[in-house]
């Protein structure tokens, strides 16, 4: 279907360019991947000696998937900019890039947009590892369509593509999976009162917060796991902050401004019919006097807005040990 609209907005643009002295026999950016100016906000494409522009701040583009059939819509105004233009020889991205851009080849026809309609879907883009099923967000896929946009030509006409769409392509920006480097063994919160399980590393924490603690956790060595379903009262929820966190920063009232948490993610909640979504505990002997409880998380997929990952079928969180 995306192909079919940027095959429709070629056959459009082609009958519309013919204008003054302006010839243009093909304009093609179907095909041609978008590309990103390392040190500025632009994106941009370019085919033979034609160059199409978006200017655009990073900020409108937000990792996080957008729900079906409800893309972001900006309007083409103020900060955001759409350009075409085509050049005496073959450009490159130092007539875009440069902080003093190239002067060669020539510019010899620029059209600004003037207004329109920008619409972006995305998507996540996920790797999943074949050995235990993990998944992880390696990036997010931003699929932006131009609608009824009209440029102003140099002679002072203009060109309207009044309900159509003119598609721009795929813009793929990439983000750092999140890292999950955390060890075997867990701690018992130690603010008061609580029933939570961190595991920290560094700018991590995988929390715990249980309701059923007291059932999970019994001081009794296991002859089959025990188990519960992730709910709203025994929650799984992974934070990632700007800097290290501690156990000290969960036991502060209000939360601390610092460090900033900079993501979110929460477990579904538990499916019973699906077999999703279990909090499992074995229980063993340690040292005398004192019991191991190993918890493992069971088929579980952890969502913030739109987007979402899984943990595996068998994702081995780590183990405290109790007197």
């Amino acid at each position: 279907m995306k192909r079919i609209l940027g095959l429709l907005a070629v056959v459009l643009f082609i009958n519309a360019c013919d204008d003054g002295d302006l010839t243009v026999d093909t304009i093609d950016f179907v095909d041609v991947a978008v590309q990103k100016c390392p040190q500025k906000d632009i994106l941009y494409k370019i085919s033979d000696n034609k160059m199409l522009i978006l200017a655009i701040p990073a900020t409108t583009f937000v990792n996080d998937e957008t729900p079906d059939n409800n893309p972001i819509e900006v309007q083409i105004s103020g900060n955001i900019d759409v350009v075409y233009r085509q050049y005496n020889g073959t450009p490159t991205d130092a007539n875009i890039c440069d902080i003093i851009t190239d002067a060669t080849p020539n510019l010899t026809e620029e059209w600004t947009a003037t207004s329109g309609t920008i619409q972006i879907t995305s998507t996540a883009i996920k790797t999943v590892n074949a050995t235990t099923g993990i998944t992880q967000i390696t990036g997010y896929r931003h699929y932006i369509v131009f609608e009824d946009i009209v440029f102003l030509k140099p002679d002072g006409t203009t060109q309207t593509y009044a309900g159509n769409s003119f598609v721009f392509g795929n813009y793929n920006a990439t983000q750092s999976p999140l890292a999950f480097g955390f060890n075997d063994e867990a701690a018992k919160s130690t603010c008061a009162g609580d029933n939570r399980i961190f595991n920290f590393s560094s700018s991590e924490a995988f929390v715990l917060d249980l309701a059923d603690f007291a059932t999970l956790f019994q001081e009794e060595v296991t002859t089959t796991p025990r188990t519960a379903f992730i709910s709203t009262s025994n929650k799984v929820t992974y934070k990632l902050f700007s800097s290290t966190i501690d156990n000290d920063y969960f036991c502060t009232t209000p939360i601390p401004t610092t460090p900033v948490l900079n993501q979110e993610w929460t477990a579904n909640n538990g499916d019973s019919a699906l077999g999703t979504g279990i909090i499992e505990v074995t229980t063993t002997t340690s040292t005398p006097g004192f019991f191991q409880h190993t918890i493992r998380l069971k088929k579980v997929t952890m969502s913030r807005g739109n987007s979402d990952f899984y943990l595996g079928d068998d994702y081995l969180y780590g183990t405290i040990i109790t007197p």
